[in-house]
């Protein structure tokens, strides 16, 4: 990386020099896409865009081969494929598609210093990048949401059937392509972001039809996901933790310590699940708020917004397709299960963790939340 990094910074050196701005560098094919905003500021250290393009790659190539092995495992193995596993998939297939379309290219700009493909290019970038971040937190969210529903309204609850799954996805990816196309047909656009080495929303055109896109769009597809996943996995605590309440209170009428055996009582059910809910909300949370604020502060003017700064929200809303195969995939029994006996190489375990098909009926609802979280 100092091999690469030296001339190029010497160049950076000169260029600054003069008067040069991160726009020089830039196609003429694309210049009527990147918004004068960028014009006042000179061009990024190379070294932010080799330590960019080495962090995208590193996070592509697990992106990939992690979001891969969930796609693999739970279509090959029989007891993994259910309706709710389905939604697991869509979301893997979701992250998987990001790092695999996006990665490469972001890459490729980084070594460039600048957007080094076409106008289109950059506008079908930023529409895909759109999409797959969309269905992958509309997934997330049917997944909280699936949970809520078996666990907390437990045999009231109507069970989710493979059409229904396959409803749900279709749903999704509709609802994504209506977002992610709106601006190809006058609702906002895709433009360059100010380290030119990606495209996204125009966040800077203060025209108050490009600014609704922002406010509706941050509305459906950040707020609203974020408050029900908050929602389903407070009820769940909620449930679980009564649930466990009730299970002591009866061991304690019965006269033993508990009715659970005693390696499931090192950590209470309700403990493991406060776990995952929360790193399951603060990941998404850390995900997707920094192209939040990037885009309100843009909006509102609230803050001057230098080339630097919109890196770290196409980096960190990458890094969410690294983390979701592990929080949605490893944290769950069986799948560690079939990793083991497909990859014992990857697999995070000794041996295959038993199913706990043979469980009391007293603690079948604790199982299910263990299991689906």
């Amino acid at each position: 990386m100092v091999a690469f990094v030296e001339p190029h910074f010497e160049a950076w050196k000169a260029a600054g020099a003069g008067n040069a701005t991160v726009v020089d560098s830039a196609s003429p094919e694309i210049l009527h896409l990147i918004h004068p905003h960028w014009n006042q500021f000179p061009p990024m250290n190379p070294l932010w865009h080799s330590m960019l393009g080495f962090a995208i790659f590193v996070l592509g190539l697990v992106s990939i081969l992690g979001n891969a092995c969930v796609m693999y495992i739970f279509s090959n193995t029989k007891a993994l494929r259910t309706p709710s596993n389905l939604l697991v998939v869509n979301l893997a297939f979701s992250d998987f598609a990001m790092m695999f379309t996006m990665g490469p290219p972001m890459v490729i700009n980084c070594y460039h210093e600048t957007w080094y493909f076409s106008a289109f290019a950059c506008e079908l970038y930023g529409m895909l990048g759109s999409l797959w971040g969309c269905a992958s937190i509309w997934t997330m969210t049917m997944i909280a949401f699936d949970r809520y529903n078996v666990i907390v309204k437990g045999l009231a609850a109507k069970p989710l059937t493979n059409n229904g799954a396959i409803l749900r996805i279709l749903g999704i990816w509709l609802f994504s392509l209506f977002w992610t196309l709106a601006p190809f047909f006058g609702w906002n656009r895709y433009v360059p972001e100010g380290n030119m080495t990606a495209c996204g929303t125009d966040y800077l055109t203060k025209e108050w039809l490009s600014r609704s896109y922002i406010l509706a769009y941050s509305v459906w597809v950040y707020f609203l996901p974020l408050l029900t996943i908050i929602y389903s996995y407070f009820f769940i605590l909620k449930a679980v933790s009564a649930h466990e309440t009730q299970m002591r209170e009866q061991a304690k009428k019965m006269n033993v310590a508990s009715l659970r055996s005693s390696e499931a009582n090192q950590t209470s059910a309700e403990i493991k699940l406060a776990k995952v809910a929360l790193v399951t909300i603060s990941l998404w949370f850390m995900a997707w708020t920094p192209y939040l604020v990037i885009n309100y502060t843009g909006i509102f003017d609230a803050a001057p917004i230098t080339p630097l700064a919109t890196i770290w929200g196409s980096l960190f809303a990458k890094a969410n397709a690294v983390y979701n195969p592990i929080v949605y995939g490893i944290s769950h029994p069986k799948y560690r299960a079939a990793l083991y006996k497909t990859f014992p190489s990857l697999a995070c375990q000794a041996e295959p963790a038993a199913a706990n098909d043979n469980q009391s009926t007293a603690s079948a609802a604790t199982t299910d939340a263990e299991e689906r979280a």
